[in-house]
């Protein structure tokens, strides 16, 4: 019975606004942030760099992208959010299908980081608590 209430403890600790909240900006960083480009002072991550490979990178990119959604999904945001998520992560996957030249709209169009500035927005109004000043 007790491994059953730390077990029960462990889950409830893990779908957490802050347990969610810091899993969620960690992927974003991941997807979006991973190296600075020398010449361009910009950012880039495992998004743009999976682009390099034809089509299956994008199609990992993509579920990785959907990882956002989902831990959006188990905080309980609307359908209209999860949609407009979906949206940003359709757009990215079918602008890195274009060979080479989608590397481009990859490298603008950031997907991941637009979803995170939704989730984060859902959770600073629904979960204060938890809210963090961003830079």
């Amino acid at each position: 019975m007790v491994m059953i209430r730390q077990f029960d403890a462990l889950a409830a600790a893990a779908t957490s606004p802050a347990a969610v909240r810091q899993r969620v900006e960690m992927l974003e960083h991941v997807l979006e942030g991973l190296v600075t480009v020398p010449l361009l002072n910009r950012r880039v991550g495992l998004d743009v760099l999976l682009d390099l490979i034809p089509g299956v990178g994008d199609v990992v990119a993509a579920a990785l992208g959907g990882w956002l959604i989902w831990e959006a999904r188990t905080l309980g945001m609307s359908r209209w959010q999860l949609a407009r998520m979906a949206g940003n992560v359709g757009i990215d996957f079918l602008l890195g299908l274009i060979p080479v030249i989608g590397l481009v709209p990859d490298y603008l169009f950031r997907s991941n980081t637009r979803n995170l500035r939704i989730i984060k927005r859902h959770l600073d109004r629904h979960h204060p608590a938890g809210a963090v000043i961003d830079r």
